[in-house]
């Protein structure tokens, strides 16, 4: 029994952000029901495919759902939807408010359809602001939210993350915010209208530890948090290598001193205490990446577990493949595919009394529309018209 089972969820998402959010509800066990148009999720034809409509993005964002097609800018389609919406729990979107209000699907429509459904908004920026409505991608949040000006800052220009940090961080803010509205459903019983912008959620991400002296007022030092903000802050290269070290406490420090023969250097007062370290940071690091050029890097491992100090070799992602913790927790599932290629998925983090959740296979475009539709209680004629429609209309590209 899966934390979410019996839950009904309709992830109305395209690209990453509210599909990743849904994603995670079918991991904990929602019966999530991905709506797409005829065309499909833009992620469909992104990266390699072993078969149409079923590219690598597409796949990495919508294990354990269903998929149904409709087409909402038809009478039939909406009316369609809103027949699921009755049944449901959940509705998330990552559309603008304002296509969606255009269609007679916004929040108080489909609340007035179902008054316990929580109605989740994924979209750029609060609604209320001067940005509210205009469009967001990610790598338009990352420079907004300062995160490419901290990138800025250590490497002379800004910079993106390589990894769409906003729309997945905002994703998964987002299923913490839908399932705290389930809770307040199940205690009131009254549904209601979530709203997670990208924008304020990567600044609040990137305030924690960087609003730093601006956490005051009047400030107390300019906003950055300087241990990861110096530019030795990085893998450090060892004689055969590179390895990842991380003392932080004065034992950690200490002990690495003196295994490398500078004891001498636990008593710098510049590197006494946490705080002196955190303002000279960028002369700490340099030194222990002084240090750790001097041996290979599996006698570092060696040198610095016995230490009880923090380390890792860098690996890829290939290498994850066969790491040998990920092996004996059973972190990667493959799939056997109906044709073509087996299919490997990287295993829900979270485990529930031992247990992992399983995965199931990204849904096929529109594989499960009749039965999720009869489901929904459409009648023959209904159901006839609506899938003759989308046969004729046929997908569009």
């Amino acid at each position: 029994m899966r934390p979410l089972e019996g839950v009904k969820v309709l992830d109305l998402g395209n690209m990453l952000m509210a599909p990743y959010a849904a994603q995670w509800l079918g991991d904990l066990g929602a019966d999530v029901i991905k709506v797409e148009p005829p065309e499909g999720d833009t992620t469909r034809r992104i990266g390699p495919r072993a078969e149409p409509d079923m590219a690598s993005i597409f796949l990495g964002l919508n294990r354990n759902k269903r998929s149904v097609v409709l087409d909402l800018k038809t009478p039939q389609g909406r009316e369609a939807l809103l027949a699921l919406a009755a049944r449901s729990d959940i509705l998330l979107h990552n559309n603008r408010p304002q296509k969606m209000t255009a269609l007679g699907l916004g929040p108080e429509a489909l609340l007035a359809c179902n008054p316990r459904l929580v109605y989740a908004c994924l979209h750029g920026f609060g609604e209320a602001g001067p940005y509210g409505g205009k469009p967001a991608y990610d790598d338009i949040i990352q420079g907004l939210c300062g995160l490419a000006d901290l990138t800025g800052q250590r490497t002379g220009a800004p910079g993106y993350l390589p990894t769409v940090a906003a729309d997945k961080t905002s994703g998964l803010m987002a299923a913490v915010a839908i399932l705290a509205a389930l809770s307040q459903r199940d205690r009131t019983g009254r549904g209601s209208y979530v709203e997670l912008p990208m924008f304020e959620a990567m600044v609040a991400y990137t305030a924690i530890e960087h609003l730093y002296g601006r956490q005051f007022e009047p400030a107390l030092g300019r906003a950055a948090y300087p241990r990861v903000m110096t530019p030795e802050r990085r893998p450090c290269a060892t004689v055969d290598g590179y390895i990842c070290a991380m003392p932080y406490t004065d034992r950690h420090w200490a002990s690495l001193f003196e295994a490398a023969g500078r004891p001498e250097l636990a008593r710098d007062p510049r590197f006494a205490g946490i705080a002196a370290r955190t303002e000279h940071i960028g002369e700490l690091y340099a030194i222990l990446g002084e240090i750790l050029l001097t041996r290979s890097t599996a006698e570092w491992l060696q040198t610095l577990e016995r230490l009880e100090v923090p380390c890792a070799p860098v690996k890829s992602l290939d290498d994850l493949i066969d790491d040998p913790h990920l092996k004996a927790v059973g972190f990667f599932t493959v799939l056997e595919a109906d044709a073509g290629p087996a299919l490997r998925f990287a295993g829900v983090p979270a485990l529930f009394d031992g247990a992992r959740p399983p995965v199931t296979r990204p849904p096929r475009l529109g594989e499960h529309t009749r039965e999720v539709l009869v489901e929904a209680g459409l009648s023959a004629e209904q159901l006839s018209a609506l899938l003759d429609g989308a046969a004729r209309a046929g997908p569009r590209r």
